[in-house]
Order: structure tokens, then sequence, then C-alpha cells
């Protein structure tokens, strides 16, 4: 009876503290915190958009990861995947997280077939796909800071994380501290390879892992949005 107690504790204890464990992995330390920079505002919204879903589809009052998969979205299976496995299955179900991603009116068929390639069990409750024409997908785009145009067909293998306010969030300075302290030449972070799985495992993940942080210290009143979205425009205007 006493081994059976014991091993009752055990696991109890176990599934009590792995949750804690997980929140003090998703946020960063508090000396290591360093707010994600607001690199461009008043990004379009989609609203206006289709979906794949009977709700309206929004960037506002959301932590969004957007991306475009143009007109054969089956071509960008991997990219999807990785954005599916690497950041969505981090993140899905934390308050206000959602994927969206935009692709051209009449590719619906492909879509349906891109679900059932990158999840088998869940449905993406978090991930939309928003259908648009050729001039709301550019438009879009282009409301957007980007270091590559729009590829002819209306992709891009890179995606954005916009913020509830429709700011679009990323770095300023994207160089590691290694870097930094090697002298490499400054580089902005506007947009995050979904090919490059360690671009996306890692500096993504962190971000959005920053940009949860952020809206947390909001919710608990220690943090300053107004002095940090001056800071921020001032430097990415310079």
């Amino acid at each position: 009876m006493k081994s059976s107690n014991t091993k009752r504790n055990i696991v109890l204890g176990i599934l009590f503290f792995l949750p804690v464990a997980f929140l003090l992995m998703l946020y960063p330390a508090k000396h290591n915190y360093e707010p994600l920079n607001i690199v461009n505002t008043k990004v379009s919204e989609v609203s206006s958009f289709n979906s794949d879903t009977d709700e309206t589809i929004q960037l506002k009052e959301h932590i969004t990861i957007l991306g475009f998969l143009g007109k054969t979205p089956l071509k960008k299976a991997i990219a999807a995947s990785n954005l599916k496995e690497l950041v969505y299955d981090k993140f899905m179900g934390f308050k206000n997280f959602q994927i969206i991603i935009v692709v051209p009116e009449g590719v619906q068929e492909d879509v349906e077939t891109l679900k059932s390639e990158i999840t088998t069990f869940e449905a993406l409750e978090y991930w939309h796909f928003a259908y648009g024409t050729e001039d709301e997908i550019k438009q879009l785009y282009n409301s957007l800071k980007f270091q590559t145009e729009l590829d002819s067909d209306l992709s891009t293998e890179n995606v954005f994380i916009i913020d509830k306010d429709l700011n679009q969030r990323g770095r300023i300075d994207g160089r590691e501290k290694k870097e930094i302290e090697d002298n490499k030449p400054e580089f902005s972070v506007y947009s995050y390879n979904t090919i490059q799985v360690a671009d996306i495992k890692n500096k993504m993940s962190d971000d959005v892992r920053i940009l949860f942080t952020e809206y947390r210290q909001r919710r608990k009143g220690d943090f300053d949005s107004n002095t940090r979205r001056a800071e921020d425009l001032k430097q990415t205007n310079e």
C-alpha cells in the first residue's frame, strides 16, 4: 500500500510540475528579456478575405503568423510542414494565437490536400487559410516591411509576426550576442524563412515567446508600450 501511495504521489507531482516547467521555458527570464521591436505599423487587415471558416478572420486582437503560399500551395508543403511542426504545435491554444496563410481564390482543393499532408489527427483550429484576389494579396503584402519581393505566383517562403495592434514585429538589429561581440555587420529581421529550420525553430520561436511575454507584462502593468513603440519606430526610420 505504501509503495502504491508513493507511486501515486510521484505521478501527481510530475503532472503538477510539468506545466510549470513548460511556462518557465516559454517565458524568458526577466533579466534576459528584450522586447520584440516594432518594425512596421498599419499592416492591412484580412477581414475582407474569404476564409476556410464560417467566422470572419482578422489580424486585430490576435498574435498572428502571416504567410503567403501562392497559386500552387502544394509546392510549399515543406514550408507549411515546418511551420506546423516547429511553431503551430508549440503555440496552438495560447490565447489569441493564430496562423493565417494567404492564397488566391480558386486553390481551395489544393489547400484541402495540403491540410491532410501536414496534419493527421487534430483539426487546425488556430490555422486559417485566407482567400483573396491578386490585387488584395499584393496590397496586403505591400503593407508589410520585407526584404524580398512576393514571387510571381503570389508566394514567399517567409512569414511575418503581426501583433494585436496590426504592428509588424521583428528585430531592428538581428545579430546574436556572439555576432555582436565579433562586431559583425548589423542586419534587420522583418520576416522568418520557413525553409531554414534553424531560423524558424530558434529565432522565430524565441521571438514569438518574447511577444507573449510582452503581453503578459502589459496585463500586469509592467510594460510601457508607448515609449517602446516610439523608440522602435525612431530606430526603424533612421
